[in-house]
């Protein structure tokens, strides 16, 4: 991943979405192309057009952040989003982008798992940036199972979510999934250049999904941390679910998810579970999860 080329087709892109009428200036007509023109965004962020141009051709060194500020507030960024600029700058000013270093997989401690299983009746595991379910407690196994065992994603939910054909079926609304992916993974890469995983994980995603493609040169950034779904399990139906999100105070890449049902029905298919769950391990037909690689 170019880092002057994240820079400059997430400026472009959040430019290219905002009419000059939202961004309080009239009606324009006669345009060729959608959004706003880049001096306009150098006039409502108070800075100079040649100051900007050089922005937005992907160059943030020597950007304060008092002027991060003021495009994110032009560009009418969210959170998320003003979180992104601001770590491609930090990457800009540093020289870890040039040289990509081996990370290894984040160890979960021992009581953070013992409290993950002590969630009785919710499913409940943690993840890291890369998308990689490191711990889960035995509902959320029971739940995720066809995720766990697929050998086409040892683990990862990005590489089960465009790479195998059953997570299709799984997430009923499997466009919303692949989005909300997509624009968290984007979110995590800004934050984590040098990470040769990540970026490999990026690359793979790319090459072998048409699908992750189309959604990846939207530059779409997003946090994931609460909202409803609905699972599709093979053995007990549908599952509407809540979740929330938290992530690890003392870690920048974990984060632990729980979910809860959303209406009767679900709760009651989750007791089904959990005793489906119980009863496949008491019989020794539970298999053990492939783990990430």
């Amino acid at each position: 991943m170019d880092l002057r080329t994240e820079i400059s087709e997430f400026l472009r892109t959040r430019r290219a979405r905002i009419t000059p009428e939202q961004a309080g200036l009239g009606t324009a007509g006669g345009r060729r192309v959608p959004g706003l023109r880049r001096e306009e965004v150098a006039v409502l962020a108070s800075i100079s057009v040649d100051w900007y141009v050089r922005i937005e051709r992907g160059n943030l060194t020597g950007v304060s952040d008092e002027v991060l500020h003021a495009l994110a507030a032009a560009l009418q960024l969210d959170d998320a989003e003003t979180t992104h600029l601001h770590d491609l700058a930090r990457a800009a000013r540093s020289s870890t982008h040039r040289s990509a270093t081996r990370t290894t997989r984040p160890a979960l401690r021992p009581g953070l798992q013992t409290i993950i299983d002590s969630m009785q009746g919710l499913p409940a595991w943690a993840r890291n940036h890369r998308f990689e379910i490191i711990a889960t407690n035995s509902l959320a196994q029971a739940l995720y199972c066809d995720l766990l065992q697929s050998r086409i994603a040892a683990g990862n939910n990005a590489r089960f979510t465009f790479l195998d054909p059953l997570a299709r079926d799984f997430y009923v609304d499997w466009e919303q999934t692949a989005n909300d992916v997509v624009a968290v993974l984007r979110g995590y890469a800004g934050a984590n250049p040098a990470d040769r995983r990540l970026s490999h994980l990026v690359g793979e995603l790319a090459t072998r999904s048409d699908d992750f493609s189309r959604r990846w040169a939207r530059y779409d950034v997003k946090y994931h941390r609460t909202g409803r779904k609905v699972l599709r399990h093979r053995v007990v139906g549908d599952l509407d679910l809540g979740f929330e999100a938290l992530a690890l105070p003392d870690s920048r890449t974990l984060s632990l998810f729980a979910y809860y049902p959303a209406d009767e029905p679900t709760r009651e298919r989750l007791q089904l579970l959990e005793s489906w769950a119980a009863t496949e391990a008491r019989d020794g037909a539970w298999p053990h999860p492939v783990q990430p690689q």
